[in-house]
């Protein structure tokens, strides 16, 4: 799947840089263009795999909106055009899909974001997804408060938004920053490889995934959510059934971005490896229980023929809003909003905010 990203704030620009650099890596060439946003200048100097782009200049002077959600949709909608601008040559014709990244805790990424999706869904005829990261439970109210308005306003206009919990891809006992660092190599090398379905791959399997595939489970809309899981396989397909139905149930169970997301409207499932390792029936019957397991009838399935001696398994869920985690991030989310606007020193800032009220 060829993809443009577009990056916006300091995940989203670490992210998207990661990215571009596992692409550029593994040789798939999925990744066609990349640019990253930023009202914070020295955020963008530690850029290397992607172009860079300063909004907000004449607001911020280059220091970053502060976490302020509200200022960053200013700077981002007064500098649209701009942006717009440096867009042209990065998101040639060969782009099937528009990638918006996003830490939805912070000012400029969780502001910005929706604004930059409204306005590419006016001038570009390919979707444009959001891939948003939620604040784990742990971070502060404000980047709670900040990830519920963006991620209501991300769901109506992105036609699919691809979140990652910050609490799901991390390791036990990692500080802060080392965790961080965990979970965007863990999107990177994740997402990565289902970009590359249907690219550069090694081989020909019987059922190749491809790039129709991924816009399809894509096309419910609203909350998509991608597991992920591995394993050593055998030398020979036949010893590997148990194997695909392993990871398979591993991705969705344990190893997704959403953890908890099991219910969708579709989903796709990917198995990448050693084409002459894949069994085709374990792909199958991993289809089927995943059909069974998310009670969706719109359930698409293939190979991603790759070198390596592990069997991995991708699942992609379409349409995953009907989660327990989304109910209890929204929760939070009111919780923190609540908090600030009783904080507020303006009686008129406490004027009930209804922005979090009915997600969906």
């Amino acid at each position: 799947m060829k993809v443009a990203l577009i990056g916006i704030g300091q995940a989203g620009g670490k992210i998207t840089e990661r990215l571009a650099r596992f692409d550029a890596e593994m040789g798939f060439d999925a990744v066609q263009g990349a640019l990253t946003i930023n009202s914070a200048e020295q955020d963008l100097q530690s850029i290397e795999f992607a172009d860079t782009q300063l909004i907000g200049a004449d607001r911020v002077n280059g220091h970053g909106v502060g976490g302020d959600n509200e200022l960053g949709t200013e700077v981002m909608q007064s500098d649209i055009q701009q942006v717009l601008g440096a867009l042209d040559g990065r998101v040639t014709s060969s782009a099937e899909a528009i990638f918006v990244v996003a830490g939805l805790g912070g000012g400029t990424g969780s502001g910005g974001a929706p604004v930059l999706v409204h306005h590419l869904q006016q001038v570009y005829d390919v979707p444009v997804y959001a891939l948003g990261v939620l604040p784990g439970q742990n971070e502060g109210a404000l980047y709670q408060a900040n990830a519920g308005r963006s991620l209501k306003t991300l769901l109506r206009e992105a036609d699919s938004t691809l979140l990652i919990d910050n609490d799901s891809w991390h390791e036990q006992g990692e500080s802060v920053e080392g965790a961080f660092e965990t979970i965007n190599e863990k999107i990177a090398q994740r997402v990565g490889l289902l970009f590359a379905a249907g690219e550069a791959v090694e081989g020909v399997g019987e059922s190749v995934v491809d790039s129709s595939e991924v816009i399809n489970t894509l096309r419910s809309g609203g909350v998509a959510a991608l597991g992920y899981a591995s394993a050593i396989a055998a030398d020979e397909s036949a010893e590997n059934i148990n194997t695909v139905l392993t990871v398979a149930r591993q991705a969705l169970l344990t190893g997704t971005s959403l953890p908890e997301a099991s219910t969708a409207d579709s989903a796709l499932l990917v198995v990448a490896g050693d084409s002459e390792r894949i069994p085709r029936k374990g792909v199958e019957k991993s289809r089927r229980w995943l059909e069974d397991e998310t009670g969706s009838m719109q359930v698409r399935g293939g190979d991603f023929p790759l070198e390596s001696d592990r069997l991995g398994a991708l699942v992609l869920l379409g349409g995953a809003e009907r989660s327990d985690r989304i109910e209890a991030f929204m929760q939070r989310a009111r919780e923190a909003n609540q908090a600030q606007e009783e904080a507020a020193d303006d009686p008129a800032d406490q004027l009930t905010d209804d922005r979090l009220e009915n997600l969906f």
